[in-house]
């Protein structure tokens, strides 16, 4: 008897979405590894008063938090202006710009840290997805023998 359930293609996207995942989720994990690497490459200590204060900038919580406490350090150094509200001539806007640009650039990582981790989570994702499917297109029909009604003897 033919075998039942068997898909050509479905046997192939199986083996696609496995390879595939698996590439997804070495780059995602290497990327991870990267941004963490460059970030404590910096050797960026989070200030005393923040969250996490005292500890290396070296994964997305500490970039996070060190990101937070600029901001407040910006906020009261430039009186609560912004970059845009200060004078031209304000030596204070040179303070007000170089939090932004810190600040965007520790959010930049923490973007970085989490599209990295979704990348190793879609990764597994279609690992398991191709796994199943493959599981699904590899049943074949039991063996015609062992399932056939019993004959009867006389």
């Amino acid at each position: 008897m033919a075998s039942q359930g068997k898909s050509p293609a479905a046997s192939w996207i199986s083996i696609v979405l496995v390879i595939v995942g698996a590439i997804m989720a070495v780059a995602g994990t290497v990327s991870y590894a990267m941004v963490g690497t460059t970030l404590a490459e910096e050797r960026i200590t989070v200030s005393e008063d923040a969250c996490l204060g005292g500890s290396s900038v070296n994964g997305p919580l500490q970039a996070y938090c060190e990101a937070m406490i600029i901001e407040v350090h910006a906020t009261e150094a430039t009186g609560g202006k912004t970059y845009a509200e200060l004078d031209r001539e304000d030596p204070l806007r040179q303070t007000a710009m170089t939090g932004s640009f810190l600040r965007a650039s520790l959010f930049t990582s923490v973007v970085a840290f989490g599209v990295s981790a979704l990348v190793v989570g879609l990764g597994v994702l279609f690992i398991l997805t191709g796994i199943g499917l493959r599981s699904l297109t590899g049943r074949k029909e039991d063996d015609p023998a062992a399932t056939a009604p019993p004959v009867a003897t006389a």
